[in-house]
């Protein structure tokens, strides 16, 4: 408070400064005043914030303002303005030095109230950040604040230096980790819901990351703007403590995920599988005890000056959970290990065993690398987990290879006894392609043989007979691979055989059996002798092999012949000559005759040339050439009842095609209509022609008679047989086919779609009776009768026009008509028609010129009496 003056300063400055005891009492008050306001000053310049917040500075500012404000205002009263002027008036030493302190003054007021002003834009976000209800407040708020940072910067006039914003937002730092500090309770984080504890742990470390997060996008935007000075502020201050905090929360959450995951592992599962819901539960109170390390901490672990004892708490939890994590795996597994790819069952046991054993052996080494860990009551809890589960791993390998070493003394002499060969079906007593072998070498001797290997390199002592079968592991599947490819190579000749070429074949067959017996009947792997029955059967098959090829390619050849019959063209048309001319219906059939016989000649010596290829066979398969060997009475029946279907589908296809050539829309001959009085017909007619085409059918079908059928049990053709006296039989196919079903109906068929087409001519040529009176009527008897009635010349001329009306008509008519495979030719009706209508015309204009010459005369003899 500034103390006025006593003495009365009523008057004029000018007067007063003029009293040298006015002066004097002036100057005394005005020293006063300097060394009050140099010691508030002073005092607030000492002045700190109460607090780590924030929000301590705002308060700060706010108290210095007031009490800047409150001094400011006193050196505003009239009273202390009078002063200074009268000191000044008098020109006083002392007024110099006041005037020095009030510009201070008046400069730290505005200072604290600039301060004020920008700070109070913060403080809605700054008390959101410190008192807020949870972190997803503070989440929300971080982004706000730090934009509002940003227009500060920007604005004032005091916080645009970092020597302002730094200290500011380091306070803001330290409220983001003392909120996390507050929230995260080491003492009862464990024993909250884990889904919580979660959840809270990842909402702090979020909110330590939006603040390093949103600080570095603000300062993005700063440098993108180009206009603003750029934030280079001091990081270590800003984030060391926050970044250190991030690391220490995303631990926390590690451990957390790790007692979840071991919690749900442990559970009524792994009890049904293992068996032992003991040993379970004793993991359980392991997995319980894993943070009790860290509930009991005796420092702080969000304090940087602890980071080196944190990292230790956190490699012993690490190097137990590793320990704890590979028994789980060794529980849950070791009924089913995993296994490493072409590891045996017994022996990959073992190694998955030992490959678990060396990942905690490394853990524990690289722990024992830190006396602390190690001299800890936890490195000792770590180091008896290990010590048991290497127990329990040494005791399981011991298992499983006393397991291996006892089934393979008891099995693998068993298994060498066993026969090289094995039938997969019963032989029968003809050959049969159901018939088939395999090799009988054991997958299990195959998986001893592994085992042994790899049991020795795991150093375990193996049986002599494990260790001598597997010394000859090359050589079984030398002869193993070497009987499967001779076996496969008789499976696909066996396979490519049909049931007349494997009856053909029989004594071949039974030859290559004899050849097999032994292999499943007598030799095994222990025998000497593998290598030459193996040799022998190779033999064997091969020669077997080029039989088979021999008789396919000669099937081939039989087929090729067989199936140039079958595509045979039987109808073969005529080219049309030339335009819309095409051949007479009689040409044309007699074209198809003519062609149709040059190629059942050529099919004939087609056919007659497939018996020299069965001698071929004989030769091969009977040493004979006969065309009659008993031993190929099936193969010739089976060619003789392929022939019989080549024929059949020979016939088939030529009258299926010829059907198709009939409905096709396309004329094939062409024929007439002519007029026929009283009758317009075909010209031949519908008869004749229906005549033709069921001959021609049935020449197609009587081509079969050319193809002698052979006598039973040979390939020889049977020869003409006299039935009577004067008649000669030829047993041929056309007594079968001519009755086959098929056949039948495709001659019906076309003979159906013959007669509809001939029906469709004949109504067609029935619309031209509507000019049969042109025929009907007798001309002569009518033109006497009309002369007799001496019709008028009106009427006349009405009977001329109609006549010529039909004679222009019949021009318009088509001259060509097309019926599916008939073309009809209309010309010669039309000109029939045409001169009948002439015809009529000429006689009634003689009957009028002759009525007109008698009217004529007889006026000229009226003129002549008149």
């Amino acid at each position: 408070q500034l103390e006025m003056p006593t003495i009365n300063l009523d008057g004029e400055v000018t007067v007063l400064a003029t009293v040298p005891e006015v002066v004097e009492a002036l100057e005394s008050c005005a020293m006063t005043w300097q060394k009050l306001i140099s010691t508030a000053l002073e005092e607030q310049l000492k002045k700190v914030p109460q607090g780590n917040g924030p929000l301590a500075e705002v308060n700060f500012w706010r108290e210095r303002n007031s009490i800047l404000g409150a001094l400011i205002e006193q050196t505003k009263l009239p009273e202390v303005q009078k002063v200074l002027e009268i000191l000044q008036e008098a020109e006083s030493e002392n007024v110099g030095d006041l005037q020095v302190v009030l510009s201070d003054l008046r400069k730290q007021h505005e200072e604290a109230v600039d301060s004020v002003k920008f700070l109070s834009t913060l403080e809605h976000h700054l008390k959101n950040l410190t008192y807020g209800a949870g972190f997803n407040v503070v989440l929300d708020t971080i982004p706000s604040l730090m934009n509002a940072l940003r227009m500060v910067w920007i604005i004032s006039q005091h916080y645009n230096k970092d020597e302002w914003m730094v200290p500011l937002m380091e306070r803001i730092a330290w409220e983001i980790s003392a909120r996390v500090y507050k929230a995260v309770d080491l003492h009862t984080l464990f024993k909250e819901d884990r889904t919580a504890a979660k959840k809270k742990i990842l909402e702090a470390k979020s909110t330590l990351e939006q603040w390093k997060k949103c600080y570095f996008a603000v300062r993005a935007q700063i440098e993108a703007s180009g206009r603003e000075q750029h934030w280079e502020f001091d990081r270590k201050r800003l984030f060391e403590k926050t970044d250190y905090m991030t690391s220490v929360c995303q631990d926390l959450y590690d451990i957390l995920q790790v007692i979840e995951e071991f919690y749900n592992v442990f559970g009524p599962e792994l009890k049904a599988v293992t068996g032992d819901p003991k040993r379970v539960d004793d993991l359980l109170k392991g997995v319980n005890g894993l943070t009790s390390a860290v509930e009991e901490l005796t420092f702080d672990p969000f304090s940087i000056k602890s980071a080196h004892d944190w990292k230790l708490i956190m490699e012993e939890f690490r190097a137990e959970v590793s320990v704890e994590n590979i028994n789980k795996i060794f529980i849950e597994n070791q009924k089913d290990p995993p296994l490493y790819k072409n590891h045996p069952p017994m022996a990959g046991a073992i190694y998955w065993s030992r490959s678990l054993f060396y990942r905690i052996k490394h853990t524990i080494l690289r722990f024992q690398e830190v006396e602390e860990l190690l001299a800890s009551e936890r490195g000792k809890k770590v180091k008896q987990i290990y010590l048991q589960v290497a127990k329990s791993m040494k005791e399981y390998e011991d298992h499983k290879y006393s397991q291996w070493k006892d089934e393979t003394e008891q099995i693998l002499p068993l298994l060498l006894r066993n026969t090289l060969l094995t039938v997969v079906t019963e032989e029968p007593l003809a050959a049969e392609k159901s018939v088939s072998f395999r090799v009988n070498f054991s997958p299990v001797l195959q998986e001893i043989i592994i085992e042994t290997k790899y049991m020795e390199q795991l150093g375990f002592p193996v049986p002599e007979t494990a260790r001598y079968v597997a010394l000859q592991q090359d050589q079984y599947l030398r002869y193993t691979n070497r009987l499967k490819a001779m076996l496969d190579l008789y499976d696909k000749l066996m396979g490519s055989l049909n049931e007349a070429e494997t009856k053909l074949l029989n004594d071949h067959i039974q030859e290559l059996w004899r050849v097999f017996k032994s292999g499943h009947k007598r030799l095994n792997w222990n025998c000497l002798g593998v290598g030459d029955f193996i040799v022998r059967c190779t033999e064997a098959v091969r020669k077997f092999e080029l039989l088979v090829h021999q008789i396919h390619r000669n099937s081939e050849d039989i087929n090729n012949k067989l199936l140039f019959i079958e595509s045979t063209n039987l109808f073969k048309f005529p080219l049309s000559k030339s335009g819309d001319e095409l051949p007479k219906a009689k040409e044309f059939f007699e074209y198809v005759k003519c062609e149709r016989a040059k190629d059942v000649a050529h099919l004939v010596r087609t056919y007659s040339a497939i018996p020299q290829l069965l001698g071929r066979v004989e030769r091969r398969v009977a040493n004979t050439n006969s065309g009659k060997s008993p031993k190929l009475t099936s193969y010739y029946s089976y060619w003789e009842n392929r022939i019989y279907q080549v024929l059949t589908a020979l016939v088939v296809k030529n009258l299926q095609a010829f059907n198709a050539a009939v409905l096709a829309n396309v004329p094939l001959f062409q024929t007439e209509a002519i007029l026929s009085v009283p009758e317009i017909i075909l010209q031949p007619d519908a008869s004749e022609i229906d005549k033709m085409i069921a001959q021609t059918i049935q020449d197609c079908v009587e081509v079969t008679k050319h193809f002698v059928r052979w006598m039973h049990g040979t390939c020889i053709e049977c020869p003409p047989q006299h039935v009577k006296k004067d008649e000669v039989t030829t047993f041929s196919f056309y007594s079968d086919i001519s009755q086959n079903p098929l056949i039948i109906e495709q001659v019906v068929l076309i003979t159906q779609n013959v007669h509809k087409a001939l029906a469709s001519l004949s109504k067609y040529l029935n619309q031209w009776q509507r000019y049969h009176q042109l025929w009907i009527s007798d001309k002569d008897i009518v033109m006497e009768r009309l002369a007799a009635e001496k019709p008028s010349c009106v009427i006349l001329d009405e009977q001329l026009q109609f006549y010529m009306k039909v004679a222009q008509e019949v021009t318009q008519e088509p001259l060509i008509k097309d019926e599916q495979f008939i073309r009809l030719h209309l010309a010669p009706l039309a000109c029939t028609v045409q001169e009948n209508a002439r015809g009529w015309v000429v006689s009634l204009g003689r009957l009028l010129n002759e009525s007109a010459r008698e009217e004529l005369f007889g006026l000229q003899e009226e003129i002549q009496v008149g």
